[in-house]
């Protein structure tokens, strides 16, 4: 693997003990991210691809390899370096939307950056900028509780991006989500990554959101069992591809969302 790029995962292991039996969820995966990548990681249940969202985002530890970041290996830090280098580098965009029902959307989006201390002219001007490119300007002042799905996940997604994180990680982000709504965020994950610029690692399991990512990681076992790069394929030839090496490492999920 070549060096110098934005993340790399190195011969990264994690082990679980249930009593007397240990369980490989990861297996000496191997893989890089360079920056303004926007990259996939598929497999069906229990492969191994929220396990290793876990550990690139800090909150799970590997038993064993490395995870770097612009060269920092996060194996070596602490427990407080590591919440400071969540909130200073990781941006997140769940299924289920987390955000905080007792606060506005701008309030939601704008706690990121003042949990980082950031001056309120700074962050107000930020949250418009970003509200404007996503299209949430019109919800800024409702609560959660009043606006769509949809509306929601593109608030989580103003949230994931307005402290200018180096890498946006989404697990599983259209799960929750009707057609539509799936359509529309993975439309504002593409903005995000074309115009913002933001780097993106997206776990799923349903294809037409895999359609986006420019590469494909594909996880049997805890292991990297193929690749695929879009390069020239146009969207249909790009699904079938990605149907076809579903059914060669026999996801049994492949058409769930």
């Amino acid at each position: 693997m070549a060096g110098n790029h934005f993340i790399e995962v190195k011969n990264l292991v994690k082990n679980y003990d249930t009593g007397n039996i240990k369980v490989t969820a990861v297996d000496n995966v191997s893989f890089y991210v360079d920056k303004g990548a926007f990259i996939g990681i598929m497999g069906a249940s229990g492969s191994g691809k929220t396990t290793i969202l876990n550990i690139l985002s800090a909150i799970d530890r590997m038993s064993g390899g490395q995870v770097l970041y612009d060269m920092a290996d996060i194996s070596q830090m602490t427990e407080e370096e590591l919440s400071d280098f969540r909130q200073e580098n990781l941006g997140f965009v769940f299924q289920d939307y987390n955000l905080l029902d007792t606060l506005s959307i701008e309030e939601n989006i704008m706690l990121p950056m003042a949990l980082c201390g950031r001056k309120k002219e700074e962050i107000e001007i930020r949250v418009k900028s970003i509200s404007e490119t996503l299209h949430i300007c019109d919800i800024l002042s409702k609560f959660p509780y009043e606006v769509s799905g949809g509306q929601k996940q593109r608030a989580a997604c103003a949230r994931a991006l307005v402290n200018n994180p180096k890498l946006i990680l989404a697990d599983e982000p259209t799960g929750a989500l009707d057609s539509n709504s799936s359509a529309m965020l993975l439309h504002t994950l593409q903005i995000m990554n074309r115009e913002l610029g933001a780097t993106i690692l997206m776990v799923t399991h349903d294809v037409f959101s895999a359609c986006y990512c420019e590469k494909i990681l594909f996880l049997s076992d805890g292991k990297i069992c193929s690749e695929l790069e879009r390069g020239n394929m146009g969207k249909k030839e790009y699904l079938n591809s990605i149907l076809d090496m579903q059914s060669k490492i026999g996801g049994d999920d492949i058409y769930a969302e």
